[in-house]
């Protein structure tokens, strides 16, 4: 529908917590309808992977310099998604000289593209407030668990469950209660709950909240 039609401008914001399922959500819908992709949490992820080469030292210069030199391909670095670069990632999310270089290439970003698909934490309420499209994913813990102990156990990973479940909760606790751009869901949000759903199920449905925002916005296409 999108693809027919090169006039229109369409902005997606995708919330959620860890293993919500929204990233999944996110790169179903940019193959969908052709929009381009991005995943705020791999810009905080490599940044860290840039610390942790410089031996765990940064400042406000070495951030700037290394968001300059982010490139969507550099995001696709499978050094990304370590342990210790997770870890610190969630560390160096909560430093507002950090979070302002990053929103800042997050919003040219979405200012560079008329089709533009985000997911994060503070997509909607902070960097795309005025999305034409929210989405907020949600999920049960013991779910998430499940699925993040299933992707530890392909990588290898010796975690047990338990150990995933509670960092889970314990990272949605800290993503929501940060003083900085918090997680929330927006007012004019769709909340998106993937718990049961398949991926199947889940692509039917997203495809079905995209159409229908994108009819609401400019009519039958």
């Amino acid at each position: 529908m999108i693809k027919s039609n090169k006039s229109i401008t369409f902005k997606i914001a995708t919330d959620g917590s860890s293993a919500s399922g929204k990233t999944t959500g996110a790169k179903l819908i940019s193959k969908r309808f052709n929009m381009n992709f991005l995943s705020s949490g791999s810009l905080y992820r490599f940044c860290a992977l840039k610390i942790l080469k410089n031996k765990n030292i940064y400042n406000k210069i070495f951030i700037n310099q290394i968001v300059k030199s982010i490139t969507l391909k550099k995001l696709q670095n499978k050094k990304l998604y370590s342990p210790e670069v997770a870890k610190l990632s969630s560390i160096i999310a909560k430093k507002p000289f950090v979070r302002m270089a990053l929103k800042s290439f997050q919003i040219s970003f979405v200012k560079k593209y008329k089709l533009v698909v985000v997911e994060g934490r503070d997509i909607g309420s902070v960097i795309m407030p005025n999305a034409d499209l929210k989405l907020f994913f949600t999920c049960s813990i013991k779910e998430k668990a499940r699925r993040r102990h299933k992707e530890f156990k392909s990588q290898n990973k010796k975690i047990t469950l338990k150990e995933v479940k509670k960092s889970l909760i314990q990272r949605d606790k800290e993503d929501t209660k940060r003083k900085i751009s918090p997680l929330i869901m927006t007012k004019n949000a769709v909340l998106v709950d993937t718990t049961k759903l398949s991926i199947k199920e889940l692509d039917r449905k997203l495809t079905g909240l995209v159409k229908k925002a994108i009819i609401k916005k400019y009519g039958n296409l």
